[in-house]
């Protein structure tokens, strides 16, 4: 049976900010003597500039330094790195890195482009790497000079990893690092990078994925002057005061379990598999057979494959060809039935946790706004566990339902790169004095252009909160649509893209 698709572009609460004048760029074409006047100057230019920032470096540290261009296939790239406060509160701050990447189509380096920033998904995740010009950023580049930020604390941006975090003596102290972390100083550091980088600290355009459209919102509230038009893709987060975690969570039980039946349905065979991979998990002793890490898969673990494995596209893919492997062949008559270390260590791959700790220790308080998570999900789990307890239904001969975008205390257990951070985490869930992330008034009183793509069977960022959000925002244009899940803009190629700027550059129509 062929899937439905639909769209729906939704115009919200007032008319939009003026709408720009569509500009083209002429396309450039290269002679080789033009090309090798080019490399003169970019070599000159390299020279120069390395000789300024050695000179920089002797003395005091430098606010930017920028590095020559560089290639992949189809773009040019230039890395920038920023020297900026932990606290922007203080005049004396402590200093952190904080690392951007520019990317441009190849020949446009000198051309007097718009700039377009680009906010990652996370919490705790790094700038895609560029190898070729491909997908949304193909689009961009020919655009735009995209600046690929790494957030606070991740890639190059002074990383936060499970390695560095020891450095700290106690977890008390690694708490009172980490709450610099979140959306208000992510846009912080957005608007010191702008002023230093962009011409006449001019305003940028902006293109939040995820949390980096919970970010874009947070832009909105407290810098719009820095905004010259916003496009949020699965990135809608609810503003409510206190701490929203719970609410979150409690409205994506259904679209999980929604997801589970589309899985199973569409893999039947895997119900058995899962069921008797629950049961041997939970006979053997412990609870559950040690990871090649040195963490234990259990069966509330195995659950976390969900994550990933329902939420995104070629999920269910990939998830079934994970599960074709799960057990070791008997080879010698006799042996022991056991699962095999290709799904071990394809499970601890699959998490991210060893590589990016901060999307565990920081994934509830990105809610928080003057008021403690205390497990949230968590919490939620408990009141649906005669449902979501894996155990219980693999002896009842049910599906066992994998579990969405939650992060639980028990996982600081069960996880070995986790462990030293127990502690740290459990004073973050009860930590209260989380500062604003949104104004509603200014929002209320948006001037900038925004367009939102809202994916109706999104996993991750819920349908019905992002709608009551996105009545706050003034003159907001949605596109909703069930044709992606919440990769859309990876997977959607150049589409999604498009069609968000095509609803603020006046290509398409107000209704």
């Amino acid at each position: 049976m062929r899937s439905l698709y639909f769209t729906v572009q939704l115009f919200l609460r007032y008319p939009p900010p003026s709408l720009p004048t569509p500009t083209t760029s002429p396309k450039r074409t290269l002679s080789f003597r033009s090309l090798r006047r080019s490399i003169s100057a970019v070599t000159a230019t390299t020279t120069a500039t390395m000789d300024q920032n050695l000179i920089k470096k002797t003395s005091s540290p430098a606010e930017h330094i920028a590095g020559p261009w560089y290639s992949v296939p189809e773009l040019r790239l230039r890395d920038h790195h920023f020297t900026v406060p932990l606290d922007y509160s203080l005049s004396q701050s402590p200093k952190i890195s904080v690392f951007a990447r520019e990317a441009v189509s190849v020949g446009k380096e000198d051309q007097a482009l718009p700039y377009l920033l680009y906010l990652q998904g996370g919490p705790g995740f790094e700038s895609p790497r560029p190898t070729e010009s491909s997908g949304w950023l193909s689009k961009a580049c020919e655009e735009h000079r995209v600046i690929l930020l790494d957030q606070r604390g991740t890639g190059l941006s002074t990383p936060l990893t499970t390695s560095s975090m020891l450095q700290f003596k106690s977890p008390q102290e690694l708490v009172d690092y980490l709450k610099y972390f979140r959306a208000d100083n992510i846009v912080n550091d957005a608007e010191f990078i702008r002023k230093h980088l962009v011409p006449d600290a001019a305003p940028w355009k902006l293109l939040g994925q995820s949390f980096g459209g919970f970010c874009g919102v947070t832009y909105l509230s407290f810098a719009p002057q820095g905004l010259k038009q916003v496009f949020l893709t699965g990135g809608i987060p609810p503003i409510k005061d206190g701490c929203t975690a719970e609410t979150v969570y409690r409205a994506c039980i259904d679209p999980i379990v929604l997801q589970n039946e589309k899985y199973y349905k569409r893999y039947p065979q895997d119900i058995q598999i899962i069921r008797d991979v629950v049961i041997h998990l939970a006979e053997s002793e412990g609870g559950g057979v040690p990871l090649p890490s040195g963490g234990v898969l259990t069966p509330r673990g195995l659950q976390l494959l969900g994550l990933t494995g329902l939420g995104a596209s070629t999920g269910f893919e990939r998830l079934h060809y994970l599960f074709e492997r799960v057990w070791d062949p008997v080879i010698v008559p006799g042996s022991k039935k056991q699962i095999s270390y290709y799904f071990l260590n394809s499970f601890e791959r699959w998490l991210s946790f060893d590589t990016n700790p901060l999307y565990a220790l920081l994934h509830e308080s990105i809610y928080c706004q003057g008021a403690a998570s205390q497990w949230a999900a968590h919490r939620v789990r408990l009141e649906h566990e005669s449902k979501l307890d894996a155990v219980k239904a693999a002896k009842e001969n049910r599906p066992v339902l994998l579990t969405g975008e939650m992060v639980f205390p028990w996982m600081f257990d069960e996880i070995h790169a986790l462990r030293p951070f127990k502690e740290a985490a459990n004073l973050l869930a009860e930590k209260k004095d989380w500062p604003p992330l949104y104004n509603k008034t200014a929002l209320n009183n948006n001037k900038v252009p925004v367009a939102a793509a809202v994916y109706y069977e999104d996993m991750f960022v819920n349908f019905n909160v992002a709608i009551e959000t996105s009545k706050e925002i003034r003159g907001i244009r949605l596109w909703v649509t069930n044709e992606y899940m919440h990769s859309g803009l990876r997977d959607g190629a150049t589409h999604v893209l498009d069609h968000l700027m095509g609803l603020l550059n006046g290509k398409k129509p107000l209704f």
